[in-house]
């Protein structure tokens, strides 16, 4: 039936979908972590990925919607936490300055198992969308359930547009084939896959870091390569990462200092970078430039000069920490050797991060003045080397050669 002008006419959007959109359109950026099948380690990298925008100070939201497997309370250390109603509206529990939502809020034992069909928890997931006060936010991320079914469909479907995925697998095959099902989902609802990140790659030892592969090594890198998308790095197996998971503390925060909170660190950068730039991830590639980093690297025979005061010449390293590619590798000579010099001349060169072997504290504490990140401890390696290896999160890094 036809609607005379004189009636007005309604549109088909339903007063659900109307506040779903009001609610959605205060978030500026949503991702979704996904995984092809259960026990990769999903919601570990979930938690972390919010936590790690919360301290580079966004406003982020935390949802989780594995609805069989709500694990994110147990990792934040809300398990006696319940999600409280005001005004028609869902309050999001408070951890530090992150809103969280999640479905272990609404039980009353933790040990109820959710039984429901498909319709329930389609109206659950889009109960936390609408209905949360989430407010204004820098990131939604949300957890979502894994595979490709019904679940993580509506949740791509109901939050809009979305800015990425993040898609977690181990190394071994059987779980590796199941990316692919999971970038072609994300492709099939024009969802643009940030990167693959592989869980559980090697075991790092608890005394002396080394990572040993207990597990075939590299699946999620070579399905990431071949299905022509970012890897954005490889999380090994830590002790100390278990036990602070259990215990409610999340370990890119509190085991700050361990290398595998660096690898994760690394892995939110390109996440971060949607933010700084203002615009989705498609828009990321005109705005490379801006985002690609200098790495300088003492060099004595080509190799890594372990005292980089005294080193005969530096190179200069183009890097994008996106698509972890080299740009460009330079070799200048180094300037005579002077006190705190070397810190401004890098920084003149444009040089964001400088690897070294060794590196007194004083020395240290000029290039972050000068806003470059130091690492130290690095092997002798030949440059293109320590910068692949940096870029890919495998830099093996030991003790500092320089304690003055």
């Amino acid at each position: 039936m036809e609607c005379s002008k004189t009636q007005g006419c309604h549109d088909d959007v339903s007063e659900d979908d109307r506040l779903l959109q009001d609610r959605m359109s205060h978030i500026r950026h949503k991702i979704v972590v996904l995984s092809g099948k259960g026990g990769v380690g999903k919601s570990t990298v979930a938690v972390n990925i919010a936590v790690g925008l919360m301290m580079s100070g966004k406003k982020v939201g935390l949802l989780d919607v594995d609805i069989h497997g709500p694990s994110v309370p147990t990792m934040l250390g809300l398990e006696k936490e319940r999600a409280q109603g005001a005004d028609g509206e869902l309050i999001p529990v408070i951890w530090e300055n992150m809103k969280v939502m999640s479905l272990g809020f609404l039980l009353e034992n933790q040990d109820h198992a959710v039984i429901w069909r498909g319709p329930m928890k389609m109206g659950v997931i889009k109960q936390f969308l609408k209905d949360v006060a989430w407010g204004d936010l820098d990131f939604l991320v949300v957890d979502s359930p894994p595979g490709t079914g019904d679940e993580p469909l509506s949740v791509c479907q109901l939050l809009g547009t979305v800015d990425g995925a993040v898609i977690v697998t181990t190394p071994q095959k059987v779980a590796a084939i199941d990316v692919r099902k999971s970038i072609t989902f994300c492709r099939q609802l024009n969802v643009p896959v940030m990167g693959v990140v592989e869980n559980m790659s090697g075991f790092a030892c608890p005394k002396c870091g080394e990572v040993t592969q207990i597990l075939p090594a590299g699946g999620g890198k070579h399905i990431a390569k071949d299905m022509d998308v970012p890897f954005l790095g490889a999380i090994p197996m830590d002790p100390k990462i278990a036990a602070a998971c259990d215990s409610g503390m999340v370990f890119i925060q509190h085991l700050a200092s361990v290398p595998t909170a660096k690898i994760m660190r690394d892995i939110i950068q390109p996440i971060i970078a949607l933010d700084q730039q203002n615009h989705s991830i498609e828009n990321i590639e005109t705005s490379k430039k801006d985002m690609n980093m200098k790495i300088a690297i003492p060099l004595a025979d080509g190799k890594l000069a372990m005292h980089f005061g005294h080193c005969e010449q530096f190179a200069l390293v183009d890097a994008d920490p996106v698509s972890k590619k080299i740009l460009n590798c330079t070799n200048i000579k180094a300037p005579p050797h002077e006190p705190g010099l070397l810190p401004a001349w890098l920084a003149q060169q444009g040089a964001t991060v400088i690897i070294a072997g060794g590196m007194g504290q004083r020395a240290q504490g000029l290039f972050t003045e000068q806003k470059i990140q130091v690492v130290v401890g690095a092997p002798a390696e030949p440059p293109e080397t320590l910068v692949a290896n940096y870029l890919n999160g495998s830099l093996q890094t030991g003790t500092n050669a320089c304690d003055h």
